[in-house]
């Protein structure tokens, strides 16, 4: 079923401004059923969950336990408990990362093209000397070296990697990464932001031991995202922030903690984030991951081909078909700033510009950064036509 991408374009206002909006890899818009969702819990019942026997406490505790199991359904994972609400994918990664009992020594793989926040996490342990941080690198085109990885795999503890890259929006095989990780004995951390808001993803079917994905980059609201792990691993994890609802009882000398996944939601949640974030899943769902993968591989195609054209463009990263909705590029001799200044400046489009904080690989190539157009549901063909042509005039001014 083709995408009607109209129809879809009337449940975003700021669009009606006219704007061309390709920097959803860093935040997406928000549709009007998020928004009034998320206003609902304002107007309606704006009331604390898990804790006031009143009726507008029952309310929201109602609300967020079926947003809960809308995430769960979202990722199918086996039990709504296994969804932890984080504020984003950095603080669930955080959480991991700090609560995991690691032994002295023990190895985690990361990817050279990780995201700050899944970089910096495992850098600061191994820092402390708790853990020994290696890096796979990547083939020549930017791809996963599976052979690299079989080798490094034998050993580790945990693998915490990218599932698509927010740098060129390359997706690993991680089918094939789980699958021998877990011969070789080691868990699996997947970074799955980028690819939770494009493809339809299968947690039982991967057998993931954790994942992590944010809200604002799949049409919900900022401030909120989730942490899955499997049970019996998520039980085994030491409490990470400490306070209300972490515990069952207290004395002055000791504690009873909650059971999962209320002994990681300290204090207060942002239940309008919740709330919104569960919209936003169902709002996808009703389009179709499918729909939304082969729409955005349609667009990509269609930009790389524009893109070619000109002798003073490097795309960064493999063949456009194995870039889903991303595409990093440099024009020799101007700044990616400056480049996406004169975008906005000029016709109104939105790009992300600079290391899209994956510094250590820019460094690695010693790159200052690339320009980032990042395409989702509500982007058109036409928009893609207006974006060559503006940087064909850029082009000329070079």
């Amino acid at each position: 079923m083709r995408l009607k991408v109209d129809k879809i374009r009337k449940d975003f206002s700021i669009l009606k401004k006219n704007i061309v909006y390709f920097d959803n890899s860093c935040m997406t818009l928000r549709p009007k059923q998020v928004v009034e969702a998320i206003n609902r819990y304002y107007y309606e019942f704006p009331a604390c969950a898990g804790r006031s026997m009143h009726r507008l406490g029952n309310k929201t505790t109602t609300e967020v336990s079926f947003a809960r199991n809308t995430i769960r359904n979202f990722i199918n994972a086996k039990r709504k408990e296994e969804i932890i609400f984080t504020k984003n994918t950095t603080e669930a990664i955080n959480l991991v990362a700090k609560s995991f009992k690691f032994k002295k020594g023990d190895k985690v793989l990361i990817t050279d093209k990780e995201h700050n926040s899944n970089l910096l996490s495992w850098q600061l342990l191994a820092d402390k000397g708790i853990i020994k941080l290696e890096v796979l690198d990547s083939n020549e085109d930017n791809t996963f070296n599976i052979e690299d990885f079989e080798k490094k795999v034998k050993d580790a503890r945990l693998t915490a990697i990218v599932h698509t890259s927010n740098l060129d929006g390359v997706t690993n095989p991680v089918k094939e990464i789980i699958k021998i990780s877990h011969k070789n004995n080691s868990l699996v951390f997947l970074d799955a932001a980028q690819s939770i808001p494009h493809h339809h993803l299968n947690v039982k079917k991967l057998d993931v031991d954790f994942l992590a994905f944010s809200g604002h980059k799949m049409l919900g609201p900022s401030g909120i995202g989730a942490l899955y792990g499997k049970k019996v691993l998520l039980e085994e994890l030491n409490p990470f922030i400490v306070g209300g609802e972490t515990v069952k009882d207290t004395t002055f000398k000791k504690r009873t903690w909650e059971e999962i996944p209320e002994r990681f939601e300290a204090g207060l949640q942002n239940y309008a984030g919740i709330i919104g974030f569960a919209e936003a899943a169902k709002y996808l769902q009703k389009i179709g991951m499918k729909n939304i993968e082969k729409h955005e591989t349609k667009l990509t195609l269609q930009l790389t081909d524009g893109l070619q054209k000109f002798e003073n463009i490097k795309i960064i990263g493999p063949k456009a078909e194995k870039r889903g909705g991303i595409t990093s590029f440099n024009l020799k001799k101007m700044d990616s700033h400056q480049v996406a200044l004169l975008l906005d400046n000029s016709a109104d489009i939105m790009v992300r510009s600079g290391a899209h904080c994956v510094h250590s690989w820019f460094n690695k190539h010693k790159l200052q950064g690339s320009v980032r157009a990042s395409l989702y549901i509500y982007n058109t063909e036409q928009e893609v036509e207006l974006f060559i042509e503006e940087i064909k005039k850029i082009n000329r001014i070079i």
